[in-house]
């Protein structure tokens, strides 16, 4: 099989993809998370694979790459291209809802469907329901979490602390 139009299925290269996993939520595929944006045939005739960050300087998008192009040479696409596209920006609306259920069943509470936090500017703190017990009762412990893209939350109901993941 060789990385030109004529003779893959994009299909079978979005599932390819599926297998690489975001390496700070290892439950989580890049199609998942919306960071695979487009499998095409580049000017050249080699497949191309175009990738958004989740925000400027993750520093998992080199190992991303990395994976995504052994996980097509091992699949017979010998000379995949993988391009990061900044514009327009990655946001939490291109997660699927697929992934988003499984961020939660790994403890990690998902995005909401909104990306603006109006109760800021009146002194509030967005609830957040807990993963572990769905409780709506949180509060935000830290703006930052484990990683620059989630905010650290306790629930006080169960008490468990929690990551939120921040809508961007």
């Amino acid at each position: 099989m060789t990385s030109t139009a004529k003779n893959f299925d994009p299909a079978v290269v979005w599932a390819l993809l599926e297998d690489v996993k975001d390496p700070e939520i290892p439950v989580l595929s890049i199609v998942d998370l919306g960071i695979a944006r487009d499998v095409n045939e580049n000017e050249d005739g080699l497949l191309e694979i175009v990738i958004s960050p989740t925000y400027s300087g993750c520093p998992a998008m080199y190992m991303l790459e990395e994976q995504i192009k052994e996980t097509l040479k091992n699949h017979g696409y010998p000379d995949p291209i993988v391009t990061t596209q900044l514009s327009p920006a990655w946001t939490t609306d291109w997660m699927t809802e697929a992934g988003k259920q499984k961020l939660e069943a790994y403890g990690i509470a998902p995005p909401e469907k909104t990306t603006s936090n109006k109760s800021v500017l009146f002194g509030g703190q967005k609830k957040i329901s807990c993963p572990r017990c769905k409780s709506d009762n949180s509060e935000q412990i830290s703006e930052f979490g484990s990683t620059a893209c989630k905010a650290l939350y306790r629930c006080l109901d169960c008490r468990e602390p929690f990551d939120y993941f921040k809508c961007i």
